[in-house]
């Protein structure tokens, strides 16, 4: 068995204590069987269907503990293997064959690209282009100013927790804490806006669906700068497995300000175990030092953020200043 608890800073108490108005507690889980994580080229199917796992006194499905995305980070949406043109580090393109990368995040349409309208598409291209030394302040990296991913960006950016209390569902971000309610309460008005919109979710068996709202379209999906506006409407699915350590995050993205159609983006999600190894990445946690005999207890450590630090944002920030 083994048990979650957090080293986080007060904000994020606090927004918890002020979100659920319940007592935070150590949630025990038998360890599924694994290895250590390694980026996969592939998205596993998942179905919904019926919930067979345990269940919260709250009627919940159980899908608490640490979570990391499966195939790559939040450099580029469209190649999630392929980085950004131009980044610090990297030894020119990817050696390995786009067709031995791991497919678009974008599942629909087929082709695996955002369906701009043309305007916007020039706009995602610039702020591609301009990313290292931007001539515009909305060129910037959100995240190079230590402002939240934003949603769905979070998914594809550290490794995360959940944390379930009856009638709410927790995302905790190293950039944020998202809050999803559950069973019918309204929405926020539409004039309120939020880096990471507003939730209001519900389940059904095996799939946690969500819609999303009020979005303040600041954050991008990614470095290479697809975006969205404050119209946007996203239509959440998280899928998960029959035993909890896997889900499949799809989310259906309306705006027909910005996009020809609806499209589809997939992002897979495996749970944390103790035969995986914490990388500073994926999983953000340790192991306590407990007592013999007492039941292992898993820390999730906060990252730190300092503005104009790391390699996208010395440029960016320094460049529109």
């Amino acid at each position: 068995m083994m048990a979650y608890s957090m080293k986080t800073n007060w904000l994020v108490q606090i927004a918890t204590a002020a979100a659920l108005l319940a007592g935070t507690q150590a949630h025990a889980q038998q360890p599924p069987p694994g290895a250590g994580i390694q980026r996969e080229k592939t998205v596993t199917q998942l179905e919904p269907g019926r919930w067979t796992g345990k269940r919260l006194a709250d009627g919940q499905p159980d899908v608490q503990g640490h979570w990391s995305n499966t195939i790559a980070n939040h450099n580029n949406w469209t190649d999630p293997q392929g980085g950004v043109p131009g980044d610090p580090g990297r030894n020119g393109p990817p050696k390995t064959p786009r067709s031995e990368r791991a497919p678009s995040r974008v599942s629909d349409p087929a082709d695996g690209e955002v369906p701009f309208q043309p305007w916007a598409r020039a706009v995602q291209q610039d702020f591609l282009k301009y990313f290292h030394n931007p001539i515009k302040e909305e060129y910037i990296e959100p995240l190079a100013r230590c402002a939240p991913a934003g949603v769905p960006k979070s998914f594809t950016w550290h490794g995360y927790e959940i944390r379930q209390f009856p009638g709410y569902v927790l995302f905790l971000f190293n950039s944020g804490t998202r809050v999803i309610h559950l069973y019918g309460k309204p929405h926020l008005p539409e004039n309120i806006k939020l880096w990471n919109a507003d939730s209001r979710g519900r389940w059904e068996g095996n799939t946690l669906i969500v819609d999303v709202t009020n979005n303040n379209a600041k954050a991008r999906l990614a470095r290479t700068g697809e975006f969205f506006s404050e119209n946007v409407h996203i239509e959440e699915r998280y899928i998960f497995n029959s035993d909890g350590t896997r889900y499949n995050y799809v989310a259906t993205i309306t705006d027909p300000t910005v996009f020809t159609r609806p499209w589809t983006a997939t992002i897979p999600a495996r749970r944390f175990s103790l035969q995986d190894e914490p990388d500073g990445w994926h999983y953000e946690v340790a192991l306590a030092n407990q007592p013999p005999g007492k039941e292992p207890l898993i820390e999730r450590y906060e990252r730190i953020c300092v503005e104009n630090n790391g390699p996208f944002g010395n440029i960016a920030v320094l460049g529109a200043k």
